[in-house]
């Protein structure tokens, strides 16, 4: 953007995402000085920094939504946010799948549609009505779409190839793991906060994903401790499937998107507890 002018003869704009300030000479300055902070321009500026941070975070958030959830998106919506530069840093080089084209999101034209990059290294244009952005455990050439993300120097706003995931056992036996059970921290509120963090809800005690998956809602819960002792130490506890009203599912009915969600939302939050130091 350009710049415009504040209070005595300093001038400011937004550049990477701060506010600059350069004075009378044209000097940029280090910091916006201190006799400006609350100057009307700057005040709108600093607005507009959070907004778009704010923004660029919601971004993220919903293709993530996506992802996670493995849902149909229209590719006239895509089209119709290209322009925004924060939902091209989510959306660009995510793999999407339409009908037999797989390939990497480079480009949405209201026209022409997608165009993606497939594996032979061709570019393509694809306008179907939906496109689909699956959860990794979907995609049967994700070992080459890797190899070939690697190849193009693929950096994806969100984590797709390179989401952490976790296979579902052929046959799982009984309602809950325990695998991230006995994590300690020392306080209830230290594994809340981080919870919050990772962007996971805590209910009753307990940490929550929500997965779409064939049709229906399966929320995967991860205990971390009771919230009304928030100074308490807390231990984590088994990680568990269940219906939006709470009926548990059995983990062989447990589908692989909900189940790698599940495990990945358990493995970080219990990656955050105290680790005692060895014994020398």
């Amino acid at each position: 953007m350009g710049w415009v002018d504040a209070a005595g003869g300093y001038q400011v704009r937004v550049e990477g995402g701060k506010v600059k300030c350069r004075n009378a000479k044209g000097k940029v300055l280090g910091a916006v000085p201190a006799a400006l902070k609350e100057d009307p321009q700057v005040v709108r500026l600093r607005q507009l920094v959070e907004w778009l941070d704010r923004h660029q975070g919601d971004c993220l958030s919903t293709v993530d939504t996506w992802l996670a959830r493995s849902l149909p998106v229209p590719v006239a919506l895509i089209t119709r946010v290209w322009p925004d530069s924060a939902w091209v840093a989510a959306l660009r080089d995510v793999v999407v799948v339409a009908g037999d084209e797989v390939g990497f999101l480079r480009d949405a034209d209201p026209e022409r549609g997608l165009g993606v990059v497939n594996l032979d290294g061709d570019t393509v244009w694809v306008n179907p009505e939906t496109v689909a952005l699956p959860h990794p455990v979907l995609l049967d050439d994700l070992d080459d779409l890797r190899e070939f993300a690697a190849e193009l120097g693929v950096e994806q706003g969100v984590q797709q190839l390179f989401r952490h995931t976790f296979a579902r056992p052929d046959e799982p036996e009984g309602d809950s793991v325990g695998d991230y059970s006995g994590g300690r921290f020392e306080q209830v509120n230290h594994v809340l906060a981080r919870c919050r963090t990772l962007g996971y809800p805590v209910r009753g005690g307990e940490a929550v994903c929500s997965v779409f998956e064939a049709g229906a809602t399966v929320q995967a819960r991860y205990w971390i401790g009771a919230e009304y002792y928030p100074e308490e130490e807390a231990w984590t506890g088994d990680l568990t499937w269940t219906r939006p009203d709470g009926t548990a599912i059995p983990l062989a009915q447990v589908g692989p998107v909900a189940w790698s969600e599940g495990m990945r939302m358990a493995a970080t939050v219990y990656a955050g507890r105290v680790v005692e130091a060895a014994a020398e």
